[in-house]
């Protein structure tokens, strides 16, 4: 329940492969009220969104709801669940990272939109391409590359 002259600020993401510039971007829009509330995309929100996460919804809302920014967390199930979720929990600010901007303006009827960078060199979509290397494929790949090297030191010897 949001008490009397609370600001309370809104924003929503994935929050796969928890890292820091999730926490940045957190702790800069909980700087930005008096309580920060988290929608976390659900495993079927995302699936509906073309993105497939690695760690399973209940884990990343534990992740978030960890974080001593972070007030409460909600599930987002659908993009058009923004205006009520504002309205319920008396949102004054919806903030989300720079990468959206614009993409939210039309929530400014309702109230104030803010869009804040995000930390430079780290993504959750840079690290998932890093990882694609570990893949079944590429272990094979890495395998026979490393036999292909051992051979040929061999005939060193």
């Amino acid at each position: 329940m949001v008490q009397a002259g609370e600001r309370v600020v809104l924003t929503y993401g994935t929050f796969d492969l928890f890292h820091v510039g999730h926490l940045n971007l957190l702790t800069r829009l909980a700087a930005l009220g008096d309580r920060l509330v988290v929608g976390v995309s659900t495993d079927e929100f995302n699936q509906g969104k073309g993105k497939k996460t690695i760690i399973p919804y209940a884990d990343r809302a534990a992740i978030v709801a960890g974080l001593k920014v972070v007030d409460l967390v909600v599930p987002e199930e659908s993009w058009d669940q923004k205006v009520s979720d504002i309205k319920e929990h008396g949102v004054g600010v919806f903030g989300m990272g720079h990468d959206w901007t614009g993409k939210f303006d039309d929530l400014k009827e309702y109230c104030e939109v803010v869009y804040l960078p995000r930390t430079e060199g780290i993504s959750s979509t840079d690290i998932k391409k890093i990882l694609s290397v570990l893949d079944r494929t590429h272990i094979e790949d890495l395998k026979k590359a490393l036999d292909l090297i051992s051979s040929i030191v061999d005939r060193f010897d």
